[in-house]
């Protein structure tokens, strides 16, 4: 398909380094403590930036600064991804597990309301084909490639470590547009923009995968990547890509290739459109051998972590944890910046790390734009602390309901509850902000401290939130996860890409998909990572659902456990949609009014205690209640009421882009 002058190739195409040297050497993402200052401004040619190794290395971190961040935290910025924009919204709210109550979120406005089309705006579609910096990055990332060995005063090692990451920041890029379009136009080159015409169709599927995997292939095996970092280099290099990182992407790229969205007898469409029929969003058919290559990747990760390790799940301390002690292994498992199962993250450290002008991530989140309320069916989903699963019915029958976030007793003189118990998966409560749990775990010590959270129809943190179905805890709960309230207070906000833990999840999904003659090995990988947070096995603690043998039963539960493991890290929404999960996204979705009891155990008090009369009486904690789920309204998905169509899987192409003739087919249903 031949093409000239349109936006996609305007995209990857230029003369000179000025027009984006000055865009694309942001101040804001940084890497340990050795981001290099900004490249020369003015008017800065290929010539210059490539006749030096150190404004070649600012380069590279230039590019380094376009990579996707899940966290949004800024509006109105156009040189940064789209996705980082606070209007737009997080994906974890179109899944099952969150609900988003702000209407100028375009989850809100453009999704919930079903009126999503392929003619959208910069922030109205969750990843923006032209406005997402995909291309960006790639063009620049071929600049490097084509221009490297020009660069004086560069060793052999460094040039090859420079391509290796460039590659990998290609792979990743794309990896990013897959999964919401499909089969992508291949780029080759960086273009000079002097070429008569080009060639740019969209591939197939297994073209694009292919590209991708490849470009890994070479960056890991060309000897420029270290495994890991450690030490002095830790603090340096950590955020750059690793041998270690370039592996676990490629097991993540197989995952979703070989997942039944573009691996099944039949296209998620029908099978009779363009794009299926040229297979632009599926393989063609079922092919098992996409599970080998992903079980494949996945071994040889394992093997290379065995030899070299660096990488580990955080911990618990003491020879007998306390679930306190498993709150902060899992908190500092992924928001420490020295975590050791930390693969590959993307940070944002110029400005202050919480309650800045120009990082809202966390203000947003206090004042109930950032409201991703967890939904009642996700707190169920988190098993008892022992691993066993949480059944609401039984609990209620047993009287048991008051003890399904914490227990404990008085001693005489204490208002509050003393020999406190967290009674479920320690998750939850780093995940979910739950009634009753002391609102501060002490980041040094681990230990809980404060009042507790005052979540029932009243309380000094809810308010009528819950009642009225809006703000912060319009769902009875709130958001824990990257926001840690005051805990997290000064301290730098990483996003994860990749961690160990995903990785064991990924395994053992491929282990019992190749074949169920694996299970027992792929709950032996789910069971490594429920025993970070102390819990009991998989299969022990499910005795009824024979996961040796049930593989739909198997593929259930590793499902929920990756989203008790990986919440707001995106997986919820991605596994939704590889598996086709039409029933999850129709699933129509419930909040938890709590409502504070008198001593009597009858009587429905709406006052706070924190604020009210534990000030005012010297009243103890409250800690008996009634419990109403309520479905959610405010507001209801189009989804819920007209049923889930199935183009929702994948993100329309910009429709003036699909008009201009390039050869980009629209996807299915837009």
């Amino acid at each position: 398909m031949k093409v000239q002058n349109k936006w996609f190739i305007s995209a990857i195409i230029g003369i000179t380094v000025s027009g984006f040297l000055s865009t694309s050497c942001v101040d804001e993402i940084k890497f340990g403590s050795s981001f290099l200052e900004k490249a020369p401004s003015g008017d800065v040619t290929i010539d210059t930036v490539f006749n030096s190794a150190e404004y070649t290395r600012q380069f590279l971190n230039a590019i380094y600064g376009r990579q996707y961040y899940g966290l949004p935290y800024k509006n109105s910025d156009t040189s940064i991804p789209a996705s980082s924009d606070l209007y737009l919204g997080k994906k974890d709210a179109l899944t099952d597990c969150w609900q988003i109550h702000w209407d100028k979120s375009a989850i809100y406005s453009q999704y919930y309301s079903g009126i999503h089309t392929a003619n959208y705006g910069r922030t109205e579609d969750i990843c923006n084909y032209t406005n997402e910096k995909v291309w960006e990055v790639v063009r620049w990332c071929w600049l490097l490639l084509e221009n490297i060995d020009r660069v004086p005063d560069l060793s052999n090692q460094d040039k090859a470590q420079m391509i290796a990451e460039a590659k990998c920041l290609i792979a990743a890029r794309y990896f990013d547009l897959f999964r919401h379009y499909g089969g992508l136009p291949l780029v080759y080159a960086s273009f000079s923009g002097t070429e008569a015409s080009y060639n740019m169709p969209r591939a197939t599927v297994e073209a694009t995968v292919n590209y991708m995997i490849q470009m890994l292939n070479d960056a890991i095996d060309n000897g420029g990547l270290v495994w890991g970092y450690t030490g002095a280099d830790a603090a340096v290099q950590t955020g750059h890509w690793t041998k270690a990182g370039a592996m676990a992407l490629k097991c993540k790229i197989w995952q979703f290739a070989a997942s039944p969205l573009f691996n099944d007898n039949q296209g998620f469409a029908g099978g009779s459109t363009t794009a299926e029929q040229e297979h632009l969003v599926w393989y063609g058919s079922y092919r098992k051998d996409l599970w080998d290559n992903c079980l494949d990747a996945c071994e040889k990760f394992f093997q290379e972590l065995n030899a070299n390790g660096i990488y580990q799940l955080n911990k618990a301390s003491g020879a007998q944890p306390t679930a306190e002690d498993y709150r902060q292994a899992y908190r500092k498992g992924y928001v420490y910046q020295g975590s050791p199962e930390v693969i590959h993250s993307v940070r944002i450290m110029t400005t202050d790390a919480y309650k800045s002008g120009t990082y809202n991530w966390h203000q947003w989140s206090e004042n109930g734009r950032n409201s991703y309320t967890p939904t009642q069916e996700y707190v169920e989903m988190f098993p008892w602390s022992d691993g066993t699963p949480f059944n609401w019915k039984e609990t209620e029958v047993a009287g048991k309901l008051d003890e399904m976030f914490v227990k404990g007793d008085f001693t005489d003189g204490q208002l509050l509850l003393q020999n406190v118990v967290l009674t479920r998966d320690p998750r939850l409560y780093e995940t979910v902000r739950v009634n009753g749990v002391m609102n501060a775990l002490d980041w040094t010590s681990g230990t809980m401290k404060g009042d507790p959270y005052e979540l029932w129809v009243g309380g000094t943190d809810a308010g009528q939130a819950p009642f009225n179905e809006t703000g912060n805890y319009a769902t009875g709960y709130d958001n824990m996860k990257y926001y840690l309230k005051d805990d997290y207070l000064r301290q730098y906000t990483q996003w994860v890409s990749i961690r160990l833990s995903d990785i064991y999840l990924t395994y053992a999904e491929a282990l019992f998909q190749v074949s169920m003659n694996n299970a027992a090995d792929a709950i032996e990988q789910i069971d490594i990572v429920r025993a970070r947070v102390g819990l009991e096995g998989l299969a022990r603690c499910n005795p009824d659902k024979d996961l040796l043998s049930d593989k739909d039963a198997l593929l259930e539960e590793l499902l929920r456990e990756r989203v008790c493991e990986l919440g707001m890290e995106d997986a919820r929404y991605y596994d939704l949609v590889r598996y086709k999960r039409k029933d999850l996204f129709e699933k129509r979705l419930h909040g938890l009014l709590i409502w504070r009891l008198a001593d009597d155990g009858t009587t429905v008090l709406t006052t706070k205690w924190r604020e009210g009369d534990k000030v005012s009486a010297k009243t103890r904690q409250p800690i008996h209640f009634k419990y109403e789920k309520f479905e959610l309204k405010n507001r209801t998905r189009y989804w819920w009421n007209y049923g889930f169509d199935p183009k929702w899987y994948l993100s329309p192409f910009p429709q003036s882009e699909v008009n201009k003739g390039y050869g980009l087919i629209q996807n299915p249903g837009w």
